[in-house]
C-alpha cells in the first residue's frame, strides 16, 4: 500500500492511494491536485533521527574523484529540512552549484537495537524517495558535509509515498532516475550501493537505538548537475514513487 500525508481544505490527513486518487482518513476521495503534499511520515512523539549516507555508490565516489569508503560515511540531518512532493526548494541567490541527489530512503518501522543482518528487513517499515539537495559552494568536507550544504530549509523533498515493505520485494534491485526539465540526467540502480539496507540497519543499530519513524537516506549514484531557479526536478525510484520538486 502507498501511504501519504497531505493537507486538504486546511486540515492535515493521512491518506492512501486508491485507483489514482487519494483516500483521506475521513473517507473522502480526492484528486492528487486537490491537496498540498507533506512528507509521507506519521508524526512521532519525539524528534526523528535522520541519517544520510555520503558516497554510498562507487560511481558517485569516482565522479567526485574519491576512493570508495570502507566504512559508512554518515551525516545527520534536521527534520526542518524536509518538504513534500510538488513543493519548492529555495536556491540561495549567491551560489554557483546546487545539485539534486535521488536516494532510496528507509523508514524504520519498530525499535531497533543490535539488529542482525538476517533480521534487518523485519525492522524496516517502508520506503520512500528523497531528493537530498546539496550546495557545493558551502562544502568544506566531502565526507561529512557541513550544515549549510545539507540542512537548509526545504532542501530535502521526500515522498510522495511511503510504500509498505511487502510491496517492495527486493529494495536492492530498484532503478533510480532523475530528470531536469524532462531530460534524464541521472540513472542508477540500488544494487550498486556499497553498503546495502541490511548492512546499514545492522551497522547503525549496533551503537544507537533506531526508533519508529527514523529515516536512513542511502546515498545517490553519479550524474549530478547544477539546478537553476525554475528547473523542475523529478526523482524516481522504481516501485516506490516519482517525487517532483521545483527550484525557486
Amino acid at each position: 500500500m502507498k501511504h501519504a500525508r497531505v493537507i486538504h481544505q486546511g486540515t492535515a490527513h493521512n491518506a492512501t492511494e486508491r485507483d489514482g486518487q487519494l483516500l483521506l482518513d475521513n473517507g473522502q476521495l480526492v484528486t492528487f491536485d486537490a491537496v498540498t503534499w507533506l512528507p509521507p511520515l506519521a508524526p512521532t512523539p519525539r524528534p526523528r533521527t535522520i541519517l544520510a549516507l555520503g558516497l554510498n555508490y562507487a560511481d558517485h565516489a569516482r565522479e567526485l574523484e574519491f576512493k570508495a569508503p570502507e566504512e559508512p560515511l554518515v551525516f545527520i540531518k534536521g527534520e526542518g529540512t524536509l518538504t513534500g512532493h510538488r513543493q519548492f526548494t529555495r536556491r540561495p541567490p549567491d551560489v554557483t552549484f546546487m545539485h539534486y541527489e535521488c536516494e532510496l530512503t528507509l523508514v524504520v518501522g519498530k525499535t531497533a537495537r543490535h539488529v542482525k543482518r538476517d533480521d534487518a528487513y523485519d525492522f524496516i517499515g517502508g520506503y520512500t524517495v528523497a531528493n537530498d539537495y546539496a550546495i557545493r559552494d558551502y562544502l568544506e568536507n566531502w565526507y561529512r558535509p557541513n550544515l549549510r550544504v545539507k540542512n537548509r530549509d526545504t532542501c530535502t523533498p521526500l515522498g510522495p509515498w511511503r510504500v509498505d515493505t511487502a510491496d517492495v520485494p527486493n529494495p536492492m534491485a530498484l532503478a533510480l532516475q532523475t530528470t531536469v526539465n524532462g531530460q534524464v540526467t541521472q540513472s542508477g540502480n540500488t544494487r550498486d550501493m556499497i553498503f546495502d539496507a541490511p548492512f546499514l540497519m545492522e551497522y547503525f543499530s549496533s551503537f544507537m537505538t533506531l526508533q519508529p519513524g527514523d529515516l536512513i537516506l542511502t546515498g545517490t549514484p553519479d550524474g549530478v548537475v547544477d539546478c537553476r531557479p525554475g528547473d523542475v526536478v523529478v526523482t524516481t525510484i522504481e516501485g516506490v514513487g516519482e517525487l517532483i520538486n521545483t527550484i525557486q
